[in-house]
């Protein structure tokens, strides 16, 4: 796989800082990349599953509504899936009309119904042709090229509402991101500590973008990761090359270092 390097070209780290960080922040991927951090976070929610598409839908439905207080989007989450009989898999691919009133009236925040059954509707057309959601994710050279890709694909069918587009990011709005890049990190990453799943080999750990989101902004710019003042793409694209710096391997692993030393305890 082309990684890329690339579309990162801002790095902002002097070279006699590098060291230091790493080994400040190596510490803190050891200490947060624990299962224990999986029961208050939404990657809680895939985690329940163990079928591949039962992971990918049920982790994309996590990340997507992850915004807000985690309490809340557990909930929302659990009981989306409690709405799909928590078998979100067989719910997508074998649903009749009937079983699609299970779904009205579910609401978090500015995500309703209206969204939520275009979803289900894409996943349904998605799954028809793939044998996985990783298939959605693979069309680009780099990432920013495959997240502008996936929107556009999962918007290509001619009752897309408008309303909907606002709740799946892409990189042509200018958006950081967050929420697809984490859910990315989800499904690529894999190392042994069994907290992201790593279903996904077609796409290299090197490749995925940093999420950023307030936690991750602060600690970042307290280490000098991140000097870009607007938090949009160009911002992710500087924070994750800078983590190339400390691994050009598994930069994204710094995501549970700087979450989680800038949300401290739950």
């Amino acid at each position: 796989m082309k990684t890329s390097l690339s579309e990162s070209p801002t790095k902002s780290v002097k070279p006699d800082k590098i060291r230091q960080i790493r080994d400040l922040l190596d510490e803190r991927v050891a200490r947060h990349n624990q299962p224990a951090f999986i029961t208050k976070d939404p990657i809680s929610i895939p985690h329940q599953f163990t079928r591949l598409q039962d992971v990918e839908i049920s982790g994309l439905f996590a990340a997507l509504l992850a915004w807000g207080q985690r309490p809340t989007i557990l909930k929302k989450t659990a009981e989306l899936m409690a709405r799909m009989d928590d078998a979100p898999y067989q719910f997508i691919t074998q649903h009749q009309d009937e079983d699609l009133k299970k779904l009205l009236g579910f609401c978090h925040r500015t995500f309703c119904d209206t969204d939520l059954l275009y979803f289900v509707h894409w996943l349904r057309w998605f799954y028809e042709g793939h044998e996985s959601l990783e298939d959605a994710f693979l069309h680009g050279a780099t990432m920013r090229e495959r997240l502008v890709n996936f929107h556009d694909l999962f918007f290509s069918l001619p009752d897309a509402p408008a309303r909907t587009r606002k709740h799946v990011a892409t990189p042509a709005r200018g958006s950081a991101c967050k929420r697809l890049n984490m859910y990315l990190r989800w499904l690529v990453r894999h190392d042994a500590a069994g907290v992201d799943f790593g279903l996904w080999r077609r796409i290299a750990a090197s490749e995925l973008i940093c999420p950023i989101d307030v936690h991750v902004e602060r600690q970042a710019r307290l280490l000098g990761l991140l000097k870009r003042e607007k938090v949009d793409w160009q911002a992710a694209e500087e924070l994750t090359a800078n983590l190339r710096l400390l691994d050009p391997t598994d930069p994204v692993k710094y995501d549970f270092a700087l979450f989680g030393e800038g949300v401290g305890p739950a």
